[in-house]
């Protein structure tokens, strides 16, 4: 996924490493960058949390804030990046929370409404985003956004290439 690479690239060259805490897109962040050679490098680790309770006990996302807000909130998706920061020792951490489908939505969102967040260095940034098609298409559409969002909050906040 050329995605996965340019991020993969700008990490490696700047010695930096990424997390990630995943739950609608089911560990397909994590699976493409190990997918790259060398990805031990960058890696750092990985959390699939698709039950809340997985949320909570994994990457520390509070109990009111999975009441008050819902598993697909802006506020979980960024308490899931800060948690897997916090939990690998990372210095970018990818999370995505949403609903994939099919059917109807979870927790009376609609389906194709994924929440990205992307922690790096203090910093948290969330996108809404709303993907169409099958679930199969919703959880890559989101696997891509996710890496997007890596490199966008990279060249906002970090060292510029």
């Amino acid at each position: 996924m050329k995605e996965a690479q340019r991020l993969f690239n700008i990490l490696k060259l700047r010695k930096l490493t990424i997390s990630t805490a995943e739950s609608c897109t089911g560990g397909k962040i994590a699976a493409a960058l190990t997918d790259i050679p060398g990805s031990s490098a960058v890696f750092s680790g990985g959390f699939v949390t698709y039950q809340d309770i997985g949320k909570e006990r994994d990457v520390n996302v509070s109990k009111k804030s999975l009441e008050k807000h819902t598993a697909v909130s802006l506020e979980v998706s960024r308490q899931m990046a800060l948690g897997a920061l916090k939990k690998t020792g990372s210095d970018m951490a990818l999370s995505t929370t949403g609903v994939a489908g099919p059917g109807k939505g979870e927790y009376g969102k609609p389906v194709g409404l994924v929440y990205i967040s992307c922690a790096f260095r203090n910093k948290v940034v969330t996108r809404r985003c709303f993907f169409k098609g099958s679930r199969a298409a919703i959880r890559l559409a989101a696997t891509k956004e996710a890496f997007r969002l890596g490199l966008d909050t990279f060249y906002k906040y970090g060292i510029k290439t």
